[in-house]
């Protein structure tokens, strides 16, 4: 893969026609692009069934009552039980374990001291926490992309951490200046 073809970083927006319900009108934050394969996590999918204080209480974290709500959400169907915090990158987050950079602003965090200090109020805001993740085999999400399964865009602070997850996925085809309405769910080559 060269490296214009590299969508780490990007958002990934599923088209109207998408044949998988778990990613119907999802946003999609794609935290690594490579030879191996992609993974990603879905942005606008909460789960309100699972609040960020009862998260912490689960795990037997301490001070979530009174932290700032980290919004939770489905990231995706593999490991759904694994939990991956996205968080504006912090000084050293390159050489933390557990944390990998996403470009020079954002990172994606897995160890348990994150939560700790997002419980405490001296986590990275804005965040977000995702439960599993959306993965691909080598060449799958280029072939998907291909067979028209998702648009590409730009990453935008308020796509990822805004709070209105209804409005995510018709704000991220409009920054395309696209009417979702008009779209055909059908692949062409000209």
């Amino acid at each position: 893969m060269d490296q214009s073809s590299n969508l780490t970083g990007k958002l990934l927006i599923a088209m109207p026609g998408m044949l998988d319900p778990r990613f119907e009108r999802s946003v999609i934050l794609v935290c690594a692009h490579s030879d191996d394969g992609a993974m990603g996590l879905v942005v606008n999918r909460p789960l309100p069934e699972l609040g960020f204080a009862q998260l912490l209480q689960q795990l037997g974290i301490e001070g979530g009552a009174s932290a700032d709500p980290v919004p939770v959400g489905f990231g995706g169907p593999v490991e759904p039980g694994r939990g991956f915090v996205l968080h504006r990158a912090r000084p050293r987050d390159d050489q933390t374990e557990g944390t990998m950079c996403i470009g020079e602003d954002l990172a994606m965090t897995t160890t348990r001291d994150i939560l700790e200090d997002l419980a405490q109020g001296r986590g990275p805001q804005p965040a977000l926490l995702a439960l599993g993740y959306a993965g691909w085999g080598p060449g799958q999400l280029d072939n998907e992309i291909l067979e028209n399964g998702w648009l590409t865009a730009e990453r935008g602070d308020d796509i990822i951490f805004g709070a209105e997850n209804d409005t995510k996925w018709l704000k991220a085809m409009r920054g395309l200046g696209i009417d979702p309405l008009a779209l055909s769910s059908a692949a062409g080559r000209a």
